[in-house]
Order: structure tokens, then sequence, then C-alpha cells
């Protein structure tokens, strides 16, 4: 016959070490008792006492889905399955032997914890948790599919069944039908589905443990679960375990060398803690406050820590792999030892689930680290906010229809990151919280949060090879990086499918584009009905959020290849980036180069025409009334129809073009003139400015053939530096979709706001502006909750106007966790540090070859007249393809955010203009009007003394602000060390015009 409770008296512990029988963590704790350990006293019922029950319910139950039933059939019987076994009632004599231990493991007043364990299905008998076997694993003869079970080694199953506390005698059998039921959860079904195993063969063992009313609770790592290294890590709290397990009490966290057996802190002021509330005699662990004296008090002590480490080793030492325990300290100070299981080394499918969203594993150095790692600020929990780069697509304070489109954007775009990256879908769909919140709207200001972005681009292995440069593109640094979250071999096994997404990417880049140019032909037929707007929006982005992750798998790849490059080049040279830098120019034009020339080309044409250029730059000219007259043919066809053409091919290109508030040539056609005076004033062609491109790239290939004049070895680096070319092509190409993305949703709003305040229900269409996407639709579908826009919109709109007075907030900050950010957010502190200025040298990335003297022109405002920038140096916080009409303006860039990717580095490169990228402070280091020189290949900025600054022109507002220091004829701002050609090789005659 059966048994149907095993206890280690009964049987002698042959039942209770069979991790076949009674699980992976109630054998484990056998062996740790058999071995000396404090392991509070416990009995088991095994999986044959919940294969009865389930038997015995099996009549009133549906019939049992066949093999190959869809999930929908298979789910809805175990549903059943779990309901009856939770509603059920133990036969008496096993309720009666359940009573009889309970009181000689607890005696009859006392408490125990009820907890289930998932059993290997099939497994025979005989899969003993001794030290031989450390995962505590089934038996050698089952199924290997099913052999894994939860505690497992290679598969925690963490948080997949449940456990109860503080259960008297009274509690003890629903506790123990719950958990049989819990075999049933919904989570746990999905999660076997998904992990390719049948949820009809679930199996749990219950164990029921005398309850250690611990003052003080932890768990302890043998290996530092951030990056593996031998480093034991300990996460503490006041009260139970659960209060560390679910990271609902204030955690401490200590670190022990045993190297130097040396103890390092990192403390919290608690406030909460966990146990049973107050005057209870059983019931569910709540919060509880912290005395007020214990508040700053370590929860352990330095000693304690060791002892904690030491227990941790010894049990690593008798299960021969790291682990991961959990203990309690009692009032008395003695520890006991609750539970281990051994860390995950290689995390299948699903473990990332598990270990991030409970906290109830841990990760070894190769899978990702649990909720107890260690803080990143000693002191108090923070969020970090970081919008060094996406602040050039988001400047300044944006509108509430900007900031749910930008939301939604990207959301729906790293969801599809992460599912072509091989993500596990569940785990996606349980971390959808933290893609809904991956950007924050901060006073206003677009910001990503960046725990939430660690978190999620930490599932991907890969991750770990551009995590840094990553991290170095989007302004991240000091204490809001990440930890290291995979080890070497995680990474190595993730590179093929790498290598494969890579292979594939040219293909589905060029399939992107193609379906991306049909949307925009599609776009030409839809409707002015707000019916018609409304489904063909829903269409539109319903359709890119199952595309536009390869935009960012193309990012991910460039970061590789770039990293690559680098390190060859510096191996095989010694060189620095700015050779890299300078091979990446040339090749074929991308959509956002294409809309630069197609506005050349029509600058050529204005050009042409004496009385219209001089309408062009004349700023008493109607630029309305001018415009209509060139489309209308007045000055010629070739004017109307390439001024007709740009627009509708570029006309979503312009200042802040991702910001819905903000009209674009689509809109306001007439801009486009103030684009291009510039470029009529300087008489830029395209065909110099494709020349001063190849030249560049020549000089390159010039440059590397010096310094590497090994063939072989040139030949690789030049097929690197051709791959990271095409690659920075795509990242424009998929750029300029983007902006069409969001100049179509734009469109859309725009005409769904005329029709708002058509009806009377709007005061004026741009009021969509403070309304949300889902606000304005919703005044048409019937989805809305407020009735009266106007009120809504006004007040939004008042306090848009307060945010835009504010002081610009710094890139990357720390506000409080735990806070509503209304509270939090007074408290922010910057992070990072200031630029660097050293005998007035500031440094950043090289990012455009070449040296250029000249006035700074700072620019705060994008929006500024191009003109203003003619013959100077544009510095500026950030830039986005709305600037590019300012750059080619300009004769040197540098720019605070950036990297040799970014949007700024690309261009300069395309037009030639020495850039300086990542120069932190520049745009407040750097007076606007001040003498500086730049070099775009060292990434310096120096701010010029008085004694090499030139004399100032007799004639106030004939210079260009520049004068070579050699005495040589005026040059477009540059005055090269070497005296030789400027770089861009044009000339300058007056006020910096080129010619």
């Amino acid at each position: 016959m059966t048994e149907l409770v095993v206890t280690a008296a009964t049987d002698g512990g042959e039942v209770l070490a069979d991790a076949a029988r009674v699980g992976n963590k109630f054998a484990r704790q056998e062996v740790l008792r058999r071995a000396g350990f404090r392991v509070p006293e416990f009995f088991c019922l095994p999986a044959a006492a919940f294969d009865e029950a389930l038997d015995a319910l099996r009549p009133s139950l549906p019939a049992e889905p066949v093999d190959g039933a869809d999930r929908a059939e298979v789910e809805s019987w175990c549903a059943a399955a779990r309901e009856a076994l939770g509603g059920a009632r133990l036969p008496v004599a096993l309720a009666e032997r359940i009573r009889k231990e309970f009181a000689a493991v607890a005696g009859p007043d006392g408490l125990v914890a009820v907890r289930a364990c998932v059993v290997p299905a099939n497994a025979g008998a005989g899969a003993s948790a001794g030290a031989d076997d450390a995962s505590g694993g089934a038996a050698p003869e089952a199924d290997a599919a099913e052999a894994i079970g939860e505690d497992s080694a290679v598969d925690p199953f963490a948080g997949m069944s449940d456990s109860f506390l503080y259960v008297d005698e009274d509690g003890v059998e629903d506790a123990v039908l719950r958990c049989w039921a819990s075999a049933f959860n919904p989570q746990a079904v999905r999660y076997r589905t998904l992990r390719g195993l049948d949820p009809l063969r679930a199996r749990v063992a219950v164990g029921i443990q005398r309850m250690v009313l611990g003052s003080r609770s932890f768990v302890a790592f043998t290996r530092d679960p951030r990056d593996g290294a031998v480093l034991r890590v300990v996460a503490a709290a006041y009260g139970i375990g659960e209060g560390v397990v679910q990271e609902k009490a204030d955690i401490d966290h200590f670190f022990h060398d045993p190297a130097t057996d040396e103890v390092t802190a990192r403390t919290v002021r608690k406030q909460w803690s966990m146990g049973l509330p107050e005057g209870a005699a059983a019931g569910s662990p709540v919060l509880l406050p912290v005395a007020a004296d214990l508040a700053d008090v370590p929860v352990l002590d330095d000693d304690q820590v060791r002892a904690v480490a030491e227990l941790a080793a010894r049990v690593e030492e008798l299960f021969g792999v790291p682990q991961d325990i959990e203990g309690a300290l009692t009032e008395d100070g003695v520890v006991h030892l609750l539970q281990a299981r051994p860390l995950v080394t290689a995390p299948p499918t699903a473990t990332a689930t598990a270990t991030a969203t409970t906290g109830t594993g841990a990760a070894t150095g190769t899978g990702p680290a649990t909720a107890a790692a260690a803080p990143e600020e000693p002191g108090s929990a923070q969020v970090y906010w970081g919008n060094h780069n996406i602040t050039e697509s988001f400047p300044g304070v944006s509108g509430a229809l900007t900031f749910s489109q930008s939301r939604e954007f990207y959301r729906r775009s790293f969801t599809d990151l992460y599912r072509r990256m091989g993500v596990p879908e569940s785990w996606v769909r349980d971390n959808a919280h933290r893609l809904a919140r991956m950007v924050g709207y901060l006073e206003g200001q677009v910001y990503y949060r960046l725990d939430d972005w660690h978190a999620l681009h930490g599932q991907m292995p890969m991750f770990e090879l551009v995590r840094r440069g990553w991290e170095q593109a989007m302004g991240i640094t000091g204490p809001a990086r990440g930890e290291r979250r995979w080890a070497a071999p995680a990474v190595a096994l993730a590179l093929p499918r790498l290598a494969w997404r890579s292979a594939l990417h040219p293909w589905q880049v060029k399939s992107f584009l193609r379906w991306w140019d049909r949307q925009m032909a599609e776009a030409e037929t839809v409707g002015d009905s707000p019916e018609e707007l409304i489904a063909f929006y829903r269409r539109l982005w319903e359709r890119a959020g199952e595309r536009w992750g390869v935009t960012l798998v193309n990012a991910f790849i460039a970061l590789v290849v770039l990293g690559a490059g680098s390190i060859l080049l510096r191996r095989w040279t010694g060189e620095g980036p700015q050779v890299l830098v300078g091979l990446m120019g040339g090749g074929r034009e991308n959509r956002s180069l294409e809309a630069v020339r197609a506005a050349m080309g029509l600058a050529e044409l204005v050009g042409a025409v004496p009385e219209l250029r001089a309408a062009v730059l004349d700023d008493a000219s109607d630029p309305e009334q001018l415009w209509r007259q060139i489309v209308e043919g007045h000055h010629g066809a070739a004017v109307g129809d390439a001024a007709r053409g740009y627009v509708a091919r570029y006309g979503d290109r312009a200042l802040h073009d991702l910001k819905l508030e903000e009209p674009t040539p689509r809109q306001r056609p007439w801009t486009v003139l103030a684009l291009i005076r510039p470029l009529v004033r300087q008489g830029a062609t395209v065909a110099a400015s494709r020349a001063d491109e190849q030249a560049a790239a020549r000089k390159a290939r010039e440059r590397l053939r010096e310094v590497l004049p090994n063939p072989a070895r040139r030949a690789v680096l030049l097929g690197v530096t051709s791959l990271a070319r095409d690659l920075a092509r795509i990242r424009e190409d998929t750029r300029f979709c983007r902006t069409q993305l969001f100049g179509l949703s734009r469109d859309v709003m725009w005409r769904l706001g005329a029709e708002l305040a058509r009806t009377g229900v709007l005061d004026d269409a741009l009021d969509v502006a403070d309304l949300t996407v889902e606000e304005v639709i919703g005044a048409f579908d019937g989805t809305g909750t407020v009735t009266d826009l106007r009120a809504l919109v006004a007040l939004r709109r008042t306090q848009r106007e307060r945010w835009a007075k504010n002081p610009q907030r710094p890139a990357l900050l720390g506000t409080p966790a735990g806070l509503p950010l209304a509270r939090a957010l007074p408290r922010a502190s910057a992070v990072g540090t200031a630029a660097a200025v050293d005998d007035g040298l500031l440094r950043g990335i090289g990012s455009s070859g070449g040296v250029v003297r000249g006035r700074a022109k700072v620019v705060l405002d994008p929006s500024t007249d191009p003109d203003l920038a003619a013959g100077r140096i544009l510095v500026a916080r950030e830039t986005d393809p709305g600037w590019l009409f300012l750059m080619m303006s300009a004769t040197g860039m540098v720019v605070e955010r950036g990297t040799l990717l970014s949007h700024t580095a690309i261009t300069g490169r395309l037009l030639g203009v020495p850039t300086v990228v990542a120069v932190p402070g520049a745009t407040t280091e750097i007076p606007d009007g001040a003498w500086i020189e730049i070099d775009g290949a060292a990434g310096t900025v120096r701010l010029l003394p008085p004694s090499e600054q030139p004399e100032e022109p007799e004639e106030p507002g004939e210079s260009d602000g520049t004068t070579p220091t050699d005495g040589t004829t005026p040059t477009d701002g540059t005055t090269p060390t070497d005296g030789t050609t400027p770089t861009d090789g044009t000339a300058t005659t007056e006020k910096g015009d080129r010619t």
C-alpha cells in the first residue's frame, strides 16, 4: 500500500530523500537534515497522495483532452480540476494522520508552513537528492522532457505552485487542498505548455513544516547573482523571508568576500517587514512597521553575515554546485535553514519569467539576476530616468498627444524587438507593465525609465555584447548603469541566433521598406470621414507593431559590428575610432540624405531664376504667397514640379517632426522656403555635396592604407566598415519611415481635431495637442470617458505652458522609488558628472574628421533661422533629422549627446562637416559667439584664448565669424592646422556663403 504521509521517523527518510516522490524542494531538505543542518521538522504528502485525490475526482471532471487537443480545451480541463481539488475534502483517515503529524512537528497550538512542490512526472523511485545529485532531480530513466521539477537545477518553476504560512491545525486541511489545486494554476499551465511539458501530467507533493517565527530573514547566494563572481551575497530584512523573496520588506544587502573575509554593506532605512498580524494566532502574513529604533540599524551585523555566508558555503560543499539558500534568525540569534536550491546555470526558455517576476529563484552568472540583487545606490532605492537620446526626437516639453503616441510607439516597437530576438512570448506578456511605462512623462518631458529598460533588454543574452555601447548611446552612466546579467557561456550560446538574425536582416529590411512604401501609397486613398480615418490609423499601428522591431534589430547589429571594427582597428593599428569614422562615408544615399539633396536640387532651381532667388532671400516676402506662385508655375514648370514633389515625398521631415503638435511642410508647405533659403544663399549644389562626400571617403581609405599596410587585414576592416556603413544607411532609412509614421498620425489627428472644432466640441483643431490619442478617437467611437474636452484641454494647456517655463532637467536623473511621481520629481537629483574642461579643452566622440575654427552658435531652439548658423560652429544639446538645414549652414558641429551611429554623427560625415558628439555640458561650457576649434577626428573642442582669436572685422555684420590665423584668404570657417585646403573643399567670399 502506498504511504500517503511520510516522515523521517516512519520510513527512515528513504521516501523523504526521493525527489521523484516528494519533489526536489523537500528531498533536498531531508538531505540537509541528515547532514546535520538546522532544518525545521517537517513531513510530506508525496505525489502519490495527489494522484489518489485527483483520481477520485476524475469521474466528476470533463473528459480528459486527448493528445493534440487545442490550448483552450486543455486550459478548460485544468481549470475544472483546480476547482474540484480546491473544493474537495480529505479522506477521514488521511486528515487524521495529518493532524497527528502536525502535533508531532508543531505541537497542538503550533503553526506550520504548508508548501507545494511540483514533482517530475512519471519519474521512477530512487532519484535521490543527495550530494551525488545536486539537483535533486528525477530518476535517470524518466523521460527527459518530464524530468523537470520545481527547484531543479535546470528549471526552478519559481512561483508556479502555492505556499501558505502561519497555518494552524484547523487550517492545514484546506492548505493541503489548495496546494494540490495549484498544480493547475493558470500560470503553471501556461508555463508547462510553453516549456513543452504536458499540463495534464502535473503532480504536486506537499510539505508541512514547523513555522520558524523569525525576527530576521535572509536569502543568500554563494556567487554574485549579477556576474557569477566568487562573492557571497546576502539580502536580509526584518520579519519572515517572504518579505525578502517578494521584495515587500525593506532589504539590506551584504557582501562577503571569502578570500579576505571582508564584509561590506548597502543598507536602507527600514520601514516595513512581513509577519503575522499583531494579536492574530494564525493567518496570512502582512506588512508590519519596523520599530523606529531599528529603522537605521543593519538587519545583520558583520559576524552574522559571516555566519550566514559560511552556512551557504557549507551547503554548496554538500551539493557540489553554487547554491541559493533561504533562512531565518529567531530572537535568540539561532540561524535556521529553510530552503536550498542550485543556482540556475543555463536558463531554459521561460526561466527569465520565473526569476525576474517572482524573485524566488536565484540566477547565476549565466542567467538573469534575481530581484534580490543589490540596489544601485546605497541608502535609498532610486528610479533612474534618461532622455539623452530620446530628447533628439522629443525635445523640450511635449503635449499629451505626442506623449501618448510616443508611448505607444515604444511599447509596440520594443515588443516586436524582443519577439524577434527570441525572448519568450510569455515573459513579454508578463512584463507588459514594463513595456507600457518604458517611457515616462516628467512634467512634459519624455524620458526612458531605465530600470524597466535594463530589465527588458536584460532578457536577451546577446545584449551583453552591446550593453556598454547602447548605454553610452543613451547617456547612461554611474549608478544608473545596469549590472551584467549573463555570463560568457550564455552569451556564446546565443551567438548562433544572432548570426542567423544578421544573415536574414538585409532581406527583412528590404521587406520592411517595401511594406512601408505600400502604407504610404494606401494613405493617399483614405477618405475624409472620421470613421475612415480612425480605421486607417488603427490598421497602420497594428501593422507597424508587427514589423517595427526590425529597425531596433538593426541598431543591435550595428553596435556589434562597430564594436568589432573598433577592436580590430585598435589591435592592428593602435589607432582610435576616428579612422573607422572616416571609412563609413560614401555609399548609397539613404532616405534622409535624399531629402537633403532634394532640397538642394530645389534650391539650385530657385537660384537659377534671378527674380525668384531675390524673393526667397528677401525677408519681407510673404512666404505663403510666394509658395503659391511657385507651385502654380509662375516661375517655371520645373521649379513648380520640384516644389510639389518635395512636399509630396519629404513633407513630413521638419524640426520636431515627431511632435504631433508641431506642423511640418505637409501642413505648412510654404515653410520649405525657410529651409532652402541658406542653401540658395550658399549656392549649394547636389554635385558638390556628392563630390565632398566621396573626397572624404577617399581620404579615409588613404589614411587606412598608411596605418595598416597589411592588405589582408585592411580588406577585413574595409569589409567591416562597409557593413557598418550599410547599417548606418538602414538606420537613416528607417528613421525617415518613422518620421512618416508620425506624419500620417499627425495628419489623422489634425483632421479629427478639425471635425471636433467644426462641431463645437473643441475651440480649435489644434486643441488636440493637449488630448491623448485615445481621447481624440474616443470622442468619435464612444470610448471616451470625458465629455467636456474643452475643460480638459484648458487644464493641460495651462500645465504645459507652466512646464515650458521650468529650467531644463538633467538628461540623467534619479527619483526616490515608491512615491507618486508628483512627489518624487521635486526630490530628483542629477546623475553623472559635468563637462571636464582642462586648459580650455572639452572631449567627446569624434564622428566626422577635420579641424575647424570659428565662432560658436549655441542653438537651444531648433526653430532658429538657419541663416544665423551660416559660417558658424553649431553647438547644441541634441539634434534630430529636422536639424539638417541648420547643419548644412554650419561649418562644424558640437553636440552634447550622440554616438558614432547617432543622426548628428552620420549627417556630419555625409556633409563633410567636422563633428564631435557626446560632449557633456557643451551648451553651458561654450558661450554663444565664443571662438572655438574642433577636431572631428580626435573628438576635442578647444576654447581659443584671446591670443589665438582673430581680430574683429572692421565692418560688423560683413564677416562670417571666421578668420584664418595664417593671413590667407578667408575660408569657410576652417583654419586647418597644417595650412592645407579646408576639409570640405569649399571657400567663402562673404558671410560664409559657399561657392
